[in-house]
């Protein structure tokens, strides 16, 4: 949550586009739904979006508590290309999560209670000001082999609330795990994004887009002219369905938004103007196979 667009990287000679085999006027578009796992009405608002409507892939979140049921969804449908949404903060204190790694192995992930930081410019300034990179490792590692565990095969890494990890060291550990795994990783923002074009490794040749920096109202007809007006290259949404029940809007702030992303994801109109616009939509399988390699 809470991040919002940058600009495409000025000087790049080649378009991601074109590194994936598209041709230089081709529009992709990868429709991620965040949050894969934080709680059940996510859980079924993210399986609808992508079987039903445009979403192409999820991100899943391991230390919250839906995440088991989260697994259970995918391991019954392979065909659902997914993430691992690796997790540092959490924001939702009526539905509290952990890390996966014992606490006292990773002090310095926690605030002064025991937990997670919330991810408040605040909470996040000062986990990044503490955060030991070592510690940072063990945690990721414990999220990622949890999805080994689980028999599941993940196509990238992105993550929750840090925007590229939030300090170039973290950014830097995401990459040599995700060349160990054999995965690719979601970086938007500056140096980053061009770092990763200098290895040749495809990355978003535009805008991003947190559906969280969106205002909830009129946003349907929002996404539609983003639509219209998406630009040649490779682009990303990451988006945040949620059923909005009344059990994800007695502990979620945010539940507005993921509903009207589930509305707008799961609408007739949505595919309708991704075929009049001749949109291709691409998940992180096509991302992997490049960052992979011969």
């Amino acid at each position: 949550m809470n991040e919002v667009g940058v600009s495409a990287a000025e000087g790049s000679l080649e378009q991601s586009s074109e590194l994936l085999g598209y041709p230089p006027d081709a529009r992709l578009l990868i429709v991620n739904c965040d949050d894969f796992g934080m709680y059940p009405a996510i859980n079924a608002a993210v399986i609808e979006s992508v079987e039903a409507g445009i979403a192409s892939s999820c991100s899943l979140m391991l230390a919250c508590s839906g995440a088991a049921q989260a697994m259970k969804l995918l391991s019954r449908r392979p065909q659902i290309p997914f993430g691992i949404h690796l997790t540092l903060v959490c924001e939702m204190p009526d539905v509290p999560w952990g890390p996966l790694t014992g606490r006292e192995r990773v002090p310095s992930l926690l605030d002064p209670a025991g937990k997670l930081f919330s991810p408040t410019p605040a909470g996040r300034a000062t986990l990044l000001g503490q955060a030991r990179l070592d510690e940072i490792e063990l945690e990721f590692r414990a999220q990622i082999e949890a999805v080994a565990g689980a028999g599941l095969t993940p196509t990238h890494l992105d993550f929750h609330c840090l925007a590229d990890g939030g300090r170039d060291d973290i950014l830097d550990l995401t990459l040599v795990l995700a060349a160990e795994y054999g995965l690719a990783v979601r970086v938007w923002l500056e140096p980053g994004r061009q770092a990763v074009r200098n290895r040749g490794l495809p990355v978003i040749d535009n805008d991003f887009l947190d559906s969280f920096s969106l205002a909830v109202e009129g946003k349907a007809a929002r996404y539609v002219q983003m639509l219209r007006d998406l630009p040649a290259g490779l682009n990303e949404w990451a988006v945040h369905p949620s059923l909005g029940d009344k059990d994800s809007q007695a502990v979620d702030d945010g539940w507005t938004v993921r509903r009207t992303d589930y509305e707008f994801l799961t609408s007739p109109q949505a595919r309708e103007v991704l075929q009049e616009e001749n949109i291709d939509v691409i998940d992180y399988r096509t991302i992997q196979r490049a960052w992979r390699g011969p």
